[in-house]
């Protein structure tokens, strides 16, 4: 992306974001679906005036994982209740690995037997395919859990899930990746387990470290400014080690770091606007870019697949939040989750920045890179546009609407 080009971008999508904000509070839509809408407009309309928009896959992946990524990831962390998330541990790692692991292969299945192509969509398409769509995004109704008073558990149950499975999903597709273009050799079931622990582990490791040695560089910060700035630095600072020194999870040294910086947060009132500022701006910029991605031959050439794939993950997710939960409660010595928790749970895990940019990074030596693709606009948009519009009227249903 050209610099004066990109400059223009952002400022235009920035202000498009302020202006949409009260207009999707009169229109009772998620703020996130429309701007995508505008993002695709706006996108058109230059277009067709022969501007390049200057967006493409590469920079768009890059921007997500290097630039947003570590902001959402560490604003979440930094932010969520550590007590209630402690006290709920269990259940959001149960959904975020084994839950998250259980839909990512039943999406393959589904998605792999919906196709029934093997020669131009073969398994590891479908693991792949698997991977990406199973990490969930519920800022858009998360946003509207805080307007509608839904019980905090109920909200950090799907964030806390959020958090832990985007970096499960970003390790396992890269495992499924590598195998598919063959960049780490040959690679055995045992041998990606391995490496799949090795990488998450790590980034739990690294993550842990950094936020350490920063909170105690903290103690010596009195001033509220620099605290901040110490924060922003954390962030980045355990991307990069984990992604660049040890090669394991960015993404899971961010939110381990986060957690660490966020048990020490009380009277830090800048720091924490500072964050919500930051994570404005990264949503904001991340669903507008969404909607200037998009094209149109991806619902004229693969609209089929796109179904197959929202028909995946839907059923996936039922199979996996009214069969399994369940079994823990009665399993392990947790607090039960009550059957309209788990119907906002199956119908509020949405799919967002974390999928498409994994769709984005698709080589495209790989046959079957457009119908991936293709599958990843088709289920977040299917999440944005229908899901979470309709979250609401469900949560009324249930009389979830005020706090308990």
């Amino acid at each position: 992306m050209e610099t004066p080009h990109a400059v223009f971008l952002l400022t235009g999508l920035l202000v498009l974001a302020i202006v949409l904000q009260p207009l999707a509070r009169r229109l009772h839509i998620p703020p996130s679906a429309l701007l995508v809408i505008a993002g695709f407009l706006a996108s058109e309309l230059m277009v067709g005036a022969g501007i390049d928009t200057g967006v493409r896959a590469g920079n768009f992946h890059d921007l997500v994982f290097f630039v947003f990524l570590p902001i959402l990831i560490f604003e979440s962390a930094y932010n969520i209740d550590v007590r209630l998330l402690l006290r709920n541990l269990l259940p959001v790692l149960f959904l975020a690995i084994p839950l998250m692991l259980l839909s990512a292969l039943i999406t393959a299945v589904l998605v792999y037997a919906g196709i029934a192509h093997p020669g131009g969509f073969p398994w590891i398409a479908a693991l792949l395919t698997g991977a990406l769509l199973s990490a969930t995004d519920p800022v858009a109704v998360v946003a509207l859990f805080r307007e509608m008073g839904v019980p905090d558990r109920l909200g950090l149950l799907l964030e806390g899930e959020s958090l832990f499975n985007d970096a499960t999903a970003i390790v396992l597709f890269g495992v499924f990746l590598a195998m598919a273009t063959g960049s780490g050799g040959p690679m055995t079931w045992t041998e990606a387990s391995v490496h799949f622990s090795r990488v998450f582990f790590g980034g739990m490791l690294a993550g842990g470290m950094t936020g350490l040695v920063m909170a105690a560089v903290m103690k010596l910060l009195k001033d509220p400014v620099t605290r901040g700035v110490a924060t922003v630095i954390t962030a980045y600072l355990a991307f990069a080690i984990a992604e660049s020194v040890l090669h394991v999870s960015g993404v899971m040294a961010v939110l381990v770091a986060g957690l660490v910086l966020g048990r020490g947060r009380e009277n830090e009132s800048f720091v924490q606007k500072l964050w919500e500022f930051n994570a404005w701006i990264a949503n904001a910029l991340v669903f507008l870019l969404v909607g200037v991605t998009i094209t149109l031959d991806m619902f004229t050439e693969r609209w089929l697949a796109m179904l197959i794939g929202i028909a995946g993950v839907i059923s996936a997710r039922a199979i996996g939040i009214f069969t399994c939960i369940p079994l823990l409660s009665r399993a392990l010595p947790v607090e039960a989750i009550p059957r309209s928790y788990q119907v906002i749970m199956f119908w509020g895990g949405l799919r967002g920045a974390v999928t498409l940019a994994l769709a984005l990074s698709l080589p495209t030596s790989l046959d079957y890179w457009w119908t991936i693709q293709s599958i990843a606009f088709g289920v977040v948009l299917f999440t944005l546009f229908i899901q979470a519009t309709t979250t609401g009227p469900l949560i009324r249903h249930y009389n979830l609407n005020k706090s308990n």
